[in-house]
């Protein structure tokens, strides 16, 4: 989820940024990252991805956890952790310093180097989605969210039946005999209408067709 960083370090989320998040966390991964980190100093950036994180933390937005195992150290998740959002640059240019290739934006105070981790946390962010975490994130999806998702849906649905049922069988069987038969009643009717809705159509449509030839008849004639 792209915040697009603003001149002033103190602005935060907006309420549509954590509206959005709200109605996206139980169905996605969410990483946070912050766009145009080029346009805040480093310790703006600093300020900014704090008052970030505390409006998530703040308003209970579930945000992608870096999981522990075996083959993780747990301080470097914690690090990756102590990243987020992940402030990044974008570029589709290339420079060329000192017979160096660079993607970058040339600036007059200097170069925003986009694969630069002192510059941005591109690099972090293009690792964790392609390389280290990329798996992680296919299983929590399928796995977890996913399945949570399918969960609430079948539980929804079972909910529905059990009221209308339990709706039923608190009626008088006489009573529910004589709903049963308006509701038949009711779509016969309605099955009627639309089938003398169709004829009239067809037979409109036949008489004008007719109508079309005499003419013809009576221009050749």
């Amino acid at each position: 989820f792209i915040v697009v960083s603003t001149s002033s370090p103190l602005d935060t989320l907006k309420p549509l940024d954590i509206e959005f998040m709200k109605q996206l966390h139980e169905k996605v991964n969410i990483v946070p990252v912050i766009g145009k980190a080029d346009t805040l100093t480093p310790e703006e950036c600093v300020e900014f991805k704090a008052n970030v994180m505390k409006e998530i933390e703040n308003n209970d937005i579930k945000i992608y956890q870096f999981p522990v195992d075996e083959f993780d150290e747990e301080e470097e998740a914690q690090d990756l952790q102590a990243q987020l959002p992940f402030a990044v640059v974008g570029s589709n240019t290339m420079l060329d310093i000192n017979g160096k290739k660079l993607r970058g934006r040339m600036y007059p105070w200097g170069i925003a180097e986009v694969e630069n981790p002192d510059h941005c946390d591109f690099i972090f962010l293009r690792n964790l989605l392609i390389r280290t975490h990329m798996q992680d994130l296919k299983d929590v999806t399928n796995n977890v969210l996913y399945e949570n998702f399918r969960c609430n849906k079948l539980a929804a649905v079972t909910s529905v039946s059990l009221d209308s049922k339990l709706a039923s069988s608190n009626r008088n069987p006489l009573a529910q005999f004589e709903i049963e038969k308006k509701e038949h009643q009711e779509r016969l009717k309605n099955m009627k209408a639309g089938m003398e809705k169709v004829m009239e159509e067809k037979v409109k449509e036949k008489m004008t067709k007719m109508d079309e030839q005499k003419n013809e008849l009576k221009v050749e004639a």
